[in-house]
């Protein structure tokens, strides 16, 4: 008494789980055992390895034993926001699954299966929020896959065999440091402009000097009086002002 233990969490009992047994819309069979406290997965649960769906997400599982591969009718899973660390090479044997959700947990690139890889039916993968620095090539032989999500990982690239996938439809990859798009050049400035103007007085000059100021002040100034001199409206003299065919005929055009 006075010692320290470690987080038991919720035990689960056969009675428990089958009392989580739940028919979705689609008459499909699902094992919920969601946001129940669990810290170990539940052996008992293997008893019920006939279930089509199976959620244990929001819990507080570090480690999947291996026996999941025992759940054969599995075709989704949903692990997310939990502890774990690692997933089992069995977790490859689930050839029916079609959804899988890892998202949340502190899952690292070193510790995911190439077992992943044999799950030739999965069409949903979400590893987003965990701690993978690369995602292995091998993904990409997953050819069912339409969504991958990968947000919020500490990814620099994505594989080229996953990015082009042939029935992918959504790849969500947000919030990952990749690296900045290649940077463009700076622009050149066609105008030159002069970094430093020094004012001086006319009588302060040379004459050679005063002189080509002189010309460029009267090319702009006979630049200036060509532009207002086109930028005059057109006069046409012979033209009646008002126009009283005109406005006798406006009821008419509306």
């Amino acid at each position: 008494k006075g010692k320290g233990k470690g987080q038991k969490g919720k035990r689960i009992t056969l009675k428990t789980a089958k009392n989580s047994i739940r028919i979705t819309f689609d008459g499909r069979r699902r094992l919920d055992l969601s946001k129940m406290g669990i810290t170990t997965f539940p052996k008992c649960i293997l008893k019920l390895d006939d279930v089509d769906e199976l959620d244990l997400s929001r819990n507080m599982l570090k480690k999947i034993p291996d026996s999941i591969q025992r759940f054969q009718k599995l075709r989704w899973l949903d692990l997310h926001s939990n502890q774990l660390e690692e997933l089992p090479e069995g977790i490859g044997m689930l050839q029916n699954l079609a959804y899988l959700n890892l998202s949340n947990n502190k899952l690292t690139t070193k510790n995911l299966p190439v077992e992943l890889n044999l799950l030739k039916n999965l069409r949903t993968l979400n590893l987003g929020l965990n701690r993978l620095d690369n995602i292995p090539t091998t993904l990409g032989a997953l050819k069912e896959l339409k969504e991958v999500s990968l947000f919020d990982n500490f990814l620099t690239a994505i594989p080229t065999s996953v990015a082009k996938l042939p029935k992918l439809k959504k790849l969500n990859v947000k919030r990952n440091p990749f690296p900045d798009p290649t940077q463009e050049e700076e622009p050149v400035d066609s105008i030159k402009r002069t970094e430093t103007l020094y004012l001086v007085q006319e009588k302060d000059l040379c004459c050679s000097c005063l002189k080509m100021c002189q010309d460029e002040r009267d090319k702009l100034n006979k630049l200036k009086n060509t532009i207002a001199s086109s930028s005059k409206k057109p006069n046409f003299p012979s033209l009646l002002t008002p126009n009283s065919t005109a406005k006798e005929n406006q009821e008419q055009w509306r």
